[in-house]
């Protein structure tokens, strides 16, 4: 089968390998269709942080059943979203359904082979079919549409509630639509991208220009001095993550979704606002798929690409055979871009072309 390998740093070749693998018991083999591009999968290219070479990269995954899975409840054919964390079955967390919290697990697309091959075999707990009316790049949404639901459900949501989103890159907006399906009644998207701006005015959201002065300052110039109920950081800078604690109302929650770049030194004025503010400030990690049915990604399922927009986000579909060539585009900066997409499959090569005729991401003007 065709896979896009990871030697070393910047350097994927496309390689006929082997079938993968089953990955312990009741495993499922699932011919992969559609990748979403992580910032994780753009630094394990550039810089090699990971687990080591060779590497399949690729964690945010749709694919179809190539055959019926062991237990019988999901036959060929059907089209699934793939949960990408393989739990530890010895860890404890394990046990009360929190399996990325524990140790020792396994991942694809970074401890082991991921979705940038033809095909995976893939535990049937890990399997989450699609509704009928889901497309297979919006299935390969779902995986960080869960990582946004699952951090913005940390925090409660009062009556008349108001929240910032600092960054308005995919996990950015996605968060921001949560919380509008979480009844937060006001919204306020920061970003210093003008295209990404008007992203979120297309999709309904207030915007600040974070260019034009600090996001936090603004927050409260608007909101008569007050802040916000909810803070979320979704850009992954310390200056970002300040200006989310400043930007709090009194016993607002601060949300850290956004994996910093840089070291946070908080000062004794920060420190003092959290205290005298009783702010709550929540660490939030990928997504929960247990309980079944009432899980993260249950939810994700039944709104994404109803209330939630999912291909409106992609801005470019790229063959797996370009995937040296667009991983050095998007590690150099090259090109604008909001989500983008790999194309495993014929399918979904066809359903990415008919996407990018309609999403706002790629009809953005620059």
């Amino acid at each position: 089968m065709k896979a896009a390998v990871l030697h070393g740093i910047r350097d994927i070749r496309i390689e006929d390998v082997p079938l993968p693998e089953p990955v312990g018991v009741a495993a499922t083999l699932v011919r992969i269709d559609a990748v979403g591009v992580c910032g994780s999968d753009v630094l394990r290219f550039s810089v090699g942080k990971g687990y080591g070479f060779p590497l399949v990269l690729g964690h945010e995954m749709s694919g179809t059943l190539a055959e019926d899975s062991p237990s019988g409840r999901l036959k060929a054919g059907t089209r699934v979203a793939i949960f990408p964390c393989i739990p530890n079955p010895d860890d404890p967390m394990t046990e009360i359904g929190e399996f990325t919290l524990g140790t020792g697990y396994d991942y694809f697309g970074s401890r082991r082979d991921g979705g940038l091959e033809e095909y995976l075999r893939v535990p049937e707990r890990n399997l989450f079919p699609l509704r009928d009316d889901m497309g297979l790049l919006e299935g390969a949404m779902v995986e960080p549409a869960g990582v946004a639901l699952h951090a913005v459900r940390k925090a409660p949501v009062p009556a008349n509630a108001s929240a910032l989103v600092i960054g308005a890159g995919p996990i950015g907006m996605l968060a921001a639509q949560w919380l509008r399906v979480l009844g937060v009644t006001r919204v306020i998207v920061a970003d210093v991208d003008d295209r990404k701006r008007r992203l979120a005015e297309r999709l309904g959201f207030e915007t600040i220009d974070a260019a034009a002065g600090p996001s936090d300052e603004q927050v409260l110039e608007r909101t008569g001095g007050r802040g916000v109920d909810i803070a979320v950081e979704a850009s992954g800078l310390a200056l970002t993550f300040v200006q989310a604690i400043n930007a709090a109302a009194h016993s607002g929650h601060v949300i850290l979704l956004g994996d910093l770049r840089d070291d946070a030194v908080l000062a004794k004025e920060t420190v003092s606002r959290i205290l005298r503010r009783e702010l709550v400030l929540h660490g939030t990690w990928n997504a929960k798929i247990a309980p079944r049915d009432h899980s993260d990604w249950d939810m994700v399922i039944a709104h994404l690409g109803r209330d939630v927009a999912g291909a409106d986000l992609i801005s470019h579909v790229i063959d797996i055979d370009d995937a040296q060539q667009a991983f050095t585009d998007l590690a150099d900066r090259a090109q604008w871009s909001n989500k983008s997409m790999f194309a495993v499959s014929e399918a979904a090569l066809a359903e990415g072309a008919r996407i990018l005729a309609e999403s706002f991401s790629a009809e953005v003007p620059a």
